[in-house]
């Protein structure tokens, strides 16, 4: 599932092509997103096999969000559109699921509206500020993404087995709370990273 290493914003770009395997990995989750809508809407969206073909598709394209990232930094494959290309991956996959859930009504649309609008925000407030320094991911923003991954996982499984509701709203609880919370978080540290960079340059222009 997703990964809880560092996240790839922070990481400074090599110089190598963007023509690498860590790369190939970022535009083949994105090539799944639309092959995860396909298996979820089959058959009406709560086919048992279908539902659970949409699961595995969202679970490969999880694991290659970890292993892109891994690969990356190990063999100094970093590069701009690689952290360009792997946020807006990971957004499209959980975007596409909690609303497509939220479509089939197995998910209520409040959740998928406060959870869109905390990645949506989160991914502004760093690319905002990225000119002054980097808001690294906070070990509770990794949780997040990877409570959120196995809630969504255990949704787009219940028509297999009723028994999972409970589980995966207690996932999803859980993935609301430190969503919000981290959301805030990085709020805080936005303003403070923009307020310290605007002090600095003050400074520099002091004679």
């Amino acid at each position: 599932m997703p990964r809880l290493t560092d996240d790839p914003i922070g990481d400074p770009p090599s110089p190598v092509s963007a023509w690498n395997i860590a790369n190939a990995l970022t535009v083949f989750r994105l090539v799944l997103v639309p092959v995860f809508v396909v298996t979820l809407f089959a058959h009406g969206g709560h086919d048992e096999l279908w539902r659970f073909l949409a699961w595995v598709v969202f679970a490969v394209a999880s694991v290659t969000d970890r292993i892109d990232g891994d690969i990356a930094r190990k063999r100094g494959l970093v590069t701009e559109f690689g952290k360009l290309a792997d946020p807006i991956a990971d957004k499209a996959l959980i975007g596409a699921a909690l609303i497509g859930l939220s479509v089939l009504d197995d998910l209520p649309w409040w959740i998928t509206v406060v959870m869109l609008v905390r990645e949506v925000g989160v991914t502004g407030l760093r690319f905002w500020v990225i000119r002054h320094g980097v808001i690294p991911a906070s070990r509770g923003g990794k949780l997040k993404t990877l409570l959120q991954a196995v809630a969504t996982g255990l949704f787009v499984l219940i028509p297999i087995g009723s028994w999972l509701k409970p589980v995966a709203w207690t996932f999803m609880g859980a993935a609301i709370v430190v969503a919000m919370a981290t959301g805030l978080d990085y709020v805080f540290r936005a303003v403070r990273l923009r307020r310290a960079a605007h002090d600095r340059a003050a400074a520099s222009r002091t004679p």
